[in-house]
């Protein structure tokens, strides 16, 4: 069940496009920031509320790679694996959070402040390796920088 909070923060999408399955993304998006991911019953809640089936919703939720359909921690690290980014020391990056996180690509630390995912490109080529946190972006990393950074998130 949709929350008054994401009731209220979709209706007011709602009020700025012309029918309500152009407000799916935002939707989505509204309530994957409450929540941090989209579970099923999220998906049937939210196609109940823009008249839409449940398949139409999970077909956009899925097309999105920045939209989780399974629990993430609080904080997702997406690291850069692009070709410039491999170049310039991807692989040791990856390493290194594996040896602090003790997890892999889609998974979540056992305290749930971690998810790892890989992402094709962060559009900062000519500062790689790169990553970013949450919101922020950290690039001409080096192994060592890793522990500090990760420190900032709680």
């Amino acid at each position: 069940m949709l929350s008054a909070i994401e009731i209220e923060k979709i209706s007011h999408e709602l009020r700025h496009v012309p029918v309500k399955k152009a407000a799916c993304i935002e939707a989505l998006k509204i309530v994957q920031q409450e929540r941090r991911w989209i579970s099923d019953e999220s998906v049937a809640d939210i196609a109940a509320m823009l008249e839409m089936s449940t398949a139409e919703v999970d077909s956009v939720a899925t097309f999105y790679n920045l939209i989780f359909r399974q629990p993430v921690g609080r904080h997702i690290i997406l690291l850069c694996d692009s070709i410039s980014c491999y170049v310039m020391g991807y692989t040791v990056l990856r390493q290194r959070l594996h040896e602090i996180l003790l997890i892999g690509y889609g998974q979540t630390t056992a305290d749930e402040r971690f998810t790892l995912l890989p992402n094709a490109c962060l559009g900062t080529c000519d500062h790689a390796p790169a990553l970013m946190i949450d919101d922020d972006l950290y690039r001409d990393l080096q192994p060592a920088d890793l522990e500090q950074i990760l420190e900032k998130y709680h």
